[in-house]
């Protein structure tokens, strides 16, 4: 990915760049409280057809979430919306790159088809292309939603996805028309259908959620096995990402204004700053003699 450049500066913490059309810097303090891992299991399930392109060639973000996934099981990513669904326009696209075909139940009617698009022109492939292969359900209200993912295992086995997204479902539970003594058993029917989905659908199953768990009653217990977790933390100019099934880190950064060049990304001269498949090259021009 032409955008993309990544400095090595710790093992398992990889810091890319991305390019200045991103919501990049994200400055707001984390809203979740910290996840208390600990009470959180894991299953052993190991390995997957590739739902992201995995090629040398790949991008390292790519890369990275690409071994986040398993078959029947979850892999949730709980963050800022902002931030979360700029890396779903990643996956969309590539997605689309390993030939995939996505199942997007969403739940907070944030779905950009333009811009998703541009992903997959960035990525070298066709807006169109990326688009066609993600079948889309949204909802306006919780009630519709409730019986969208009742629905949505037998939508899945007959378009046999490579990969299911469900995007933000809690969001429309917390608003007016939804009592709040009704929230807490239509969240719960919610976590336990995707729990049937992911048995019924063996294909990795992506959640994404604002906040901690309290904003989904019932995911913890009755939800889907879960395969791994993912967190997304702000912090000025920069977004940390941390997958607590090995403990791997990421950390985002934008590419400041006016930089062109993977030379212009670190200020520091003490660090190099390489494209990551280059080969190794000296920092310094050698003299000419004589």
């Amino acid at each position: 990915m032409s955008d993309l450049s990544a400095t090595m500066e710790a093992k398992d913490d990889w810091p890319l760049a991305l390019g200045e059309t991103d919501p990049f810097p994200l400055v707001s303090p984390p809203s979740a409280a910290p996840i208390d891992h600990r009470r959180l299991r894991f299953t052993r399930s190991r390995g997957t057809r590739p739902i992201l392109p995995v090629l040398p060639s790949t991008s390292p973000l790519l890369r990275w979430l690409a071994s986040r996934f398993a078959p029947g099981e979850a892999t949730l990513w709980v963050g800022p919306s902002r931030a979360v669904e700029t890396l779903l326009e990643f996956v969309y696209a590539g997605n689309a790159l390993a030939r995939g075909r996505i199942s997007l139940l969403e739940g907070a009617n944030r779905f950009h088809p333009y811009r998703i698009g541009e992903r997959g022109r960035a990525l070298g492939t066709d807006p169109t292309e990326v688009l066609a292969r993600i079948r889309l359900a949204r909802a306006f209200t919780a009630y519709q939603l409730v019986a969208l993912v009742d629905a949505w295992a037998a939508e899945a086995r007959r378009a046999h996805p490579t990969l299911l997204v469900a995007h933000e479902l809690p969001a429309l539970f917390f608003t007016e028309e939804v009592p709040p003594e009704e929230r807490g058993p239509l969240l719960r029917h919610v976590a336990e259908t995707l729990a049937l989905l992911a048995r019924e659908v063996p294909v990795p199953l992506l959640l994404t959620l604002d906040g901690g768990f309290d904003r989904f009653p019932g995911l913890r217990d009755v939800g889907p096995r879960l395969f791994d977790l993912v967190t997304f933390t702000p912090h000025v100019e920069a977004l940390r990402l941390r997958a607590y099934r090995d403990d791997a880190r990421l950390t985002l950064v934008p590419r400041r204004s006016g930089q062109h060049g993977i030379d212009e990304f670190v200020s520091d001269p003490g660090k190099e700053v390489i494209a990551w498949d280059a080969r190794p090259r000296p920092t310094v021009k050698p003299s000419k003699s004589g």
